[in-house]
């Protein structure tokens, strides 16, 4: 009998394996509560047995140690616990817990680890995550190590009886880290360099070369941007554009100017409250101007405004916290101790700006240039000198000039800013609004008044502290946090490993997973608060270590211990973002454009014909020149309609805050890669460099497109397989002129002089296979 092992039977695969390997797991000889009997708990008491008072059932609390010993566990004895009893009867039997009905039931290891617990007696601890990390001490291990990262992970490989894999080859290292650091795979030229460079610092040179490149900040914007739920347009029903583009530059710029991340936290939730606030500090603030707006007739701004409050409030604390608040914005939370209270105290802090949901943005910062200004001025000034003159003439002496000063005024209205950007700023006086409780959430049934704070359960907020938005966003970055900087550093150790330390980047709660590796945790988050918030340092940091240079490649039973790679036994292998994949083959074709920031652009895409479903059309006029193969960060977001081919690879609408994108693998992304017209062209323009510039012999050009698309050279059997694609698609094509020219010129445009049709048909359907290729949409 054969399996099938395309991804639907891996991922099968993958499950069943990790099922079986949870399911035979001992019973630990120590239990750890936060480890080991907290995430029990979690998922299947604590929506009955936890923090919410107004939902807990028969009284009982489970959350903490004082409820329960007061009603179901025995200290020391799990035979007179009546949380066992339950756990263990019959499903037959109505008091069983979960109930029946739930469908939910322990497993075996799962009631054994809760027995062991009650007899070692019931200790609690506080949340992991909510007690400020300590450096650990760095532990030793027999493997050889670059930085204490190694050590951390090499120690847990020891101790699992496993060892690292061997360091991957130059190209398949300078392409990982070259797509890691920029987004983009390195040119020919950098990695014959880095090949050839014999010296010890050869490795990193390379790395020190790439943070230095302005895509560094291009590539990690794009994660930002995610989760500042950037888009060109406003949302909801008509969806209309906006404005906003200075923004993603400042995130651009911050990053390669390597901005600290507490002082680009600072700026970007109350640059304006800063002292002596600068254009770029009140831009940073359109950060929570990325809310949506809705201008359709007949809707509530209040509405509207109140919902862009909920969101900055949710946004903020899973961006920095880890944390799901959105829970207690109608109850207190079911498995972590925030109250619906501390809710509207942490909502309070963004209740008090100016913006409310109007058509115009306002408030909004313009930007002029230098000419517009002076056109600016130059007219002001005529109109002041025309109105002087008119003062004191008749009515029938003024019709010239006053016809004159009606088409000045005319003029000066028409002059208007390049660009203007939505910002965040402070009502003052009798115009602040007053925060109260929200029953269930509604911003029309209002109870008790309540004034700024944040939630207990976290570090207090510092006493003596106004507060305001601007302190609020110095107690996330502070010292004294518990979450930001394991939460930080946990997101950039997703971006390069593929899977954060705790894999739920979203959520440090309760509901979260465990991290893989705790101490190592907070080892780089007291390392980053030590580096100051340098973030390219720590960058380099996470790909220095010998773990992250390692070999993706994997043995049967090295996939059979750890499927998933959270030991880290071996390198990195992750599928590419959607905005990756379409600059590595403009790229390789030669096509991508360099040019940074401005405004967003229009690259090809198909024509729907689809409308917005109270708007205009989605399509778009192309842009033109070198703008139609910009990096895909700068592609206009519209969130009723992302662009489509970065949508079928997961890009997010970013309606709302995304902190993890979702990785699908369907038939439709294969579809894009063949016959959407980016994709097309790409293939079009490499196939032309190839007959250009690829060598005298179809196996030179063969060898060339692979490098080109791939960095590394190509094997023998390999050119040999790509040479006889080419000479069967060739000899097709000689046959049908009308479609070589089709597929070599659609729509690239006319072949240049001298290139024979079938020629470059036939090439185009080679790179258009090497672009297909696993090996080119995954990072390993």
């Amino acid at each position: 009998m054969r399996f099938h092992t395309g991804p639907l039977g891996l991922s099968l695969a993958i499950l069943v394996l990790f099922s079986a390997r949870v399911s035979a797991q001992p019973v630990p000889a120590k239990i750890d509560f936060n480890r080991d009997v907290r995430p029990i708990l979690s998922n299947y008491c604590f929506a009955c047995h936890g923090p919410d008072e107004k939902t807990r059932k028969a009284k009982l609390r489970l959350d903490t140690r004082e409820g329960a010993i007061a009603a179901s566990v025995v200290p020391g004895k799990p035979d007179a616990s009546e949380l066992i009893t339950r756990l263990t009867a019959s499903p037959d039997d109505a008091s069983v817990m979960p109930p029946s009905k739930t469908g939910k039931k322990l497993a075996p290891r799962e009631v054994e680890i809760l027995k062991q617990w009650v007899k070692d007696g019931a200790t609690y601890s506080q949340h992991w995550a909510y007690v400020k990390p300590v450096r650990p001490e760095v532990p030793s291990t027999k493997f050889p190590t670059t930085n204490a990262i190694d050590n951390f992970l090499f120690a847990r490989l020891q101790a699992e009886k496993l060892s690292p894999t061997p360091e991957a080859d130059r190209y398949t290292l300078a392409r990982r880290v070259a797509l890691d650091l920029t987004g983009l795979p390195p040119s020919a030229e950098e990695v014959e360099a880095f090949v050839n460079d014999k010296s010890p610092r050869a490795y990193e040179k390379f790395v020190d070369k790439l943070l230095a490149k302005p895509a560094f900040g291009e590539h990690w914007a794009r994660m930002w941007l995610d989760l500042a739920r950037y888009a060109d347009s406003a949302g909801y029903a008509d969806d209309p554009l906006r404005t906003i583009w200075k923004y993603r530059d400042y995130v651009i710029q911050s990053f390669n100017a390597n901005k600290p991340f507490d002082q680009f936290t600072i700026e970007q939730l109350a640059g304006d409250l800063l002292p002596n606030a600068t254009t770029e500090q009140r831009v940073a603030t359109a950060f929570h101007r990325n809310t949506m707006t809705n201008n359709e007739g007949g809707t509530s701004d209040e509405e509207f405004r109140n919902a862009a409050v909920v969101d900055r409030v949710n946004t903020t604390f899973m961006v920095w916290m880890g944390t799901s608040m959105a829970c207690a914005q109608c109850h207190t939370h079911k498995y972590d101790p925030l109250t619906q209270t501390e809710y509207f105290r942490s909502f309070a802090f963004f209740n008090n700006t100016e913006d409310a949901d109007r058509a115009d943005e306002t408030p909004i910062l313009p930007f002029w240039t230098d000419d517009l200004l002076a056109k600016k001025a130059a007219l002001e000034k005529q109109v002041a000198d025309l109105e002087a003159a008119l003062k004191g003439k008749k009515p029938d002496e003024m019709k010239p000039e006053r016809d004159k000063l009606v088409a000045l005024k005319k003029d000066l209205a028409a002059v208007k800013p390049l660009t203007s950007v939505p910002v965040m700023k402070e009502l003052t006086g009798t115009a602040r609004r007053k925060t109260k409780l929200q029953f269930r959430g509604n911003f029309m049934d209002l109870g008790d008044e309540v004034t700024e704070g944040t939630p207990a359960a976290f570090h207090a907020f510092p006493e003596k502290a106004p507060r305001t938005r601007l302190e609020f966003a110095k107690w996330l970055v502070s010292s004294e946090n518990p979450l930001t900087a394991r939460v930080i550093a946990n997101k950039f150790w997703e971006q390069i490993f593929g899977t954060g330390i705790v894999r739920t980047s979203e959520e440090f709660g309760a509901q979260g997973e465990q991290p893989s590796h705790p101490e190592l945790l907070d080892w780089l988050a007291t390392e980053l608060v030590a580096q100051k918030w340098d973030v390219k340092k720590f960058l380099k940091l996470l790909v220095m270590s010998t773990a992250y240079r390692q070999s993706a490649k994997v043995s049967p039973e090295l996939f059979e211990r750890d499927p998933e790679n959270r030991l880290l036994a071996r390198g990195p292998r992750v599928r590419l973002s959607a905005e990756m994949i379409r600059d590595q083959v403009l790229f390789a074709a030669g096509l991508l454009s360099s040019k940074t920031l401005g405004p967003s652009v229009r690259p090809q895409q198909p024509n729907l014909g689809v409308s917005a479903a109270f708007g205009g059309s989605i399509d778009w006029q192309t842009s033109t020149g070198e703008d139609k193969y910009r990096r895909g960060l700068y592609t206009q977001w519209r969130r009723s309609n992302p662009y489509p081919s970065m949508s079928t690879f997961d890009a997010p609408n970013r309606d709302i805050c995304i902190v993890r994108r979702a990785r699908t693998n369907t038939p439709l992304q294969a579809l894009v890669l063949m016959n959407d017209p980016v994709y097309t062209e790409a293939a079009q323009a490499l196939a032309r460099r190839a007959i250009e510039k690829g060598g005298k012999t179809n196996a030179e050009k063969a060898a060339f497109v692979f490098r080109a698309c791939l960095v590394r050279a190509p094997s023998e059997a390999e050119v040999e397989r790509l040479v006889t694609l080419y000479e069967a698609a060739e000899a097709k094509f000689a046959k049908d002129t009308a479609k070589a020219t089709q597929f070599a010129t659609n729509p690239l445009g006319p072949l240049p002089k001298g290139v024979a049709v079938a020629d470059a048909a036939a090439w185009t359907v080679v790179v258009n296979v090497i672009m297909n290729l696993d090996e080119m949409l995954m990072k390993r």
